[in-house]
């Protein structure tokens, strides 16, 4: 892939995320309004995490991590790639339905591990019929999660990357019309899970037909091509499991407090947004692309995809991750304070905000740094890491909890994705040249932090000086519109004005041309 056609990958599943995220963001205001923090809210959101947790633990994290791989090193050297990825999904369909029909079976067990808080009050109950309903989602976004692998493999990125704005149109849809003909929102919300798997599905699946991939499930069996996806899968759901179990710890901690689940959720949205948008483009793109690398043996050209996707990654982190820190309250008000959404709710979730910004980069840096490993078909190490990691989380979230409350977990969560990025870095650096960032980097990197800090100090400056703006009915929408883009403008401004990013980097990433997608 040609380093202008990287960075044109980025923005494509970049921008298509961000599409997905804004929707994201209508969604969790309209649930907040019609739900607010109150049970029926938390009790989706625990019901809606559990296919959730799944498909990270089996689709986008360790099977594809494996799939990935081995696919495109085999559409690289002109083997029967979709072959292959037939076997898999053969495997893949057989291994999710029995986990479906157990994990419904099993789901008041599930929602007592997810959040012990609700076995005494009325949240068990509604979660675990929400549940039920919504767990069948784990079998269609799982094969989708298959097929953008695939397309992303190819250099195919809008699909995969457009399939999740599917899912939030569907909530949104659910929402209203539920509103609409009178229908309970919660029952309305639950059902919108698994049909918004099916329409994710078919998207990716008609793309990968019109781009060439005509795949359809195969016989299961354990042919040597599968016998190395499993071999190379399992440190990776290992893996998964402990970057789950992180998950699990900060339920149940928010599960003791009354409100907490719903705060957490709705602060992890907002950081969400920069960590969706940059993160998951770095990830899709970046792996394929050092992954063919490797076989080409392109030491070169891998330091330079990995160097950029660094810059790109703290560009695009550094300067949110300020933004969330000093600005927290009013973005939460503005975005979430309506309805029965409250103004205490206001102040409990941006504090979340505030912790969860400050370990942005963090979350984003692993993104680069993963396929460093997983390219090399190296899971293990990374499962190791993660294991240290949940350590950290765990000690954090566990012990500070009788003094600082549901932040806790939050506090254990950014502390932990730290500890993550300084073990991957150290252990990288045993891998040669392409590892290693460049003198570009090197140079810009500083830059990049003072662009933020000269942003974060403005903005900081705007709030406490018009803090009724933020607050004023039918203005507050409009003076956060202005403050976002005021902080835009002076973070990129100053950042081309100090060369931490260059005006022409970025007009001939996103110009079209004879190499584009």
């Amino acid at each position: 892939m040609k380093p202008i056609r990287l960075v044109r990958g980025f923005l494509t599943v970049g921008g298509w995320t961000m599409a997905s995220r804004v929707l994201g963001f209508a969604r969790d205001m309209m649930i907040a309004a019609y739900l607010g923090a109150g049970p029926v809210a938390e009790a989706f959101l625990v019901a809606f995490s559990l296919p959730n947790l799944f498909r990270r633990f089996f689709a986008e994290g360790a099977f594809n991590t494996a799939f990935i791989p081995i696919f495109s090193k085999k559409l690289e050297g002109g083997e029967d790639a979709q072959g292959f990825a037939r076997e898999a999904m053969g495997g893949l369909i057989t291994v999710l339905i029995a986990l479906s029909v157990v994990a419904i079976a099993a789901m008041p067990w599930l929602v007592l591990a997810m959040a012990s808080g609700f076995a005494a009050d009325e949240r068990f109950a509604i979660a675990t019929q929400y549940g039920r309903i919504a767990f069948p989602y784990i079998l269609f976004i799982s094969l989708g999660a298959l097929l953008s692998g695939v397309l992303n493999a190819a250099g195919h990125f809008a699909a995969a990357a457009a399939a999740p704005v599917l899912l939030n149109v569907t909530f949104v849809a659910a929402m209203v019309l539920a509103d609409h003909f009178g229908w309970p929102i919660g029952p309305a919300l639950a059902w919108a899970v698994p049909l918004a798997g099916i329409a994710q599905l078919t998207l990716v699946w008609i793309a990968a037909w019109r781009a060439g991939f005509k795949i359809v499930p195969a016989r299961p069996r354990l042919s040597p091509d599968m016998k190395r996806l499993i071999r190379i899968a399992i440190p990776a759901m290992l893996a998964g499991g402990v970057v789950q179990i992180n998950l699990l710890v900060g339920r149940q901690v928010a599960s003791q407090f009354d409100g907490a689940i719903a705060w957490l959720n709705y602060a992890d949205r907002l950081y969400q947004l920069p960590l969706g948008v940059v993160g998951i483009a770095i990830g899709v793109v970046l792996l394929p692309d050092l992954s063919r690398r490797l076989r080409a043996g392109d030491v070169a050209g891998g330091r330079y995809s990995f160097s950029r996707a660094g810059e790109f990654a703290l560009l695009l982190t550094i300067g949110p991750a300020i933004a969330l820190l000093v600005a927290a309250l009013p973005i939460v008000s503005v975005l979430f304070e309506r309805g029965r959404f409250t103004h205490a709710d206001s102040v409990a979730t941006a504090w979340a905000v505030a912790i969860y910004g400050l370990g942005l980069p963090a979350f984003v840096l692993q993104k680069v740094l993963q396929p460093l490993y997983f390219s090399r078909e190296n899971t293990r190490t990374p499962f190791n890491y993660a294991l240290v990691a949940m350590g950290v989380n765990v000690v954090i979230a566990v012990g500070l909890a009788p003094f600082i409350g549901y932040l806790s977990a939050a506090v254990g969560t950014t502390l932990a994705g730290w500890a993550m990025v300084g073990q991957l870095w150290l252990g990288a650096r045993s891998m040669g040249e392409a590892a290693r960032f460049d003198a570009r980097f090197a140079r810009r990197v500083p830059r990049i932090i003072i662009s933020a800090a000269v942003m974060g100090a403005l903005v900081w400056a705007i709030c406490w000086a018009f803090p009724s703006a933020f607050s004023a009915p039918g203005l507050r929408g409009l003076a956060m519109l202005g403050l976002v883009i005021f902080g835009m403008a002076v973070y990129f401004g100053t950042a081309i004005a100090i060369g931490a990013v260059s005006a022409a980097d970025l007009r001939g990433a996103m110009r079209k041309g004879k190499d584009g997608m």
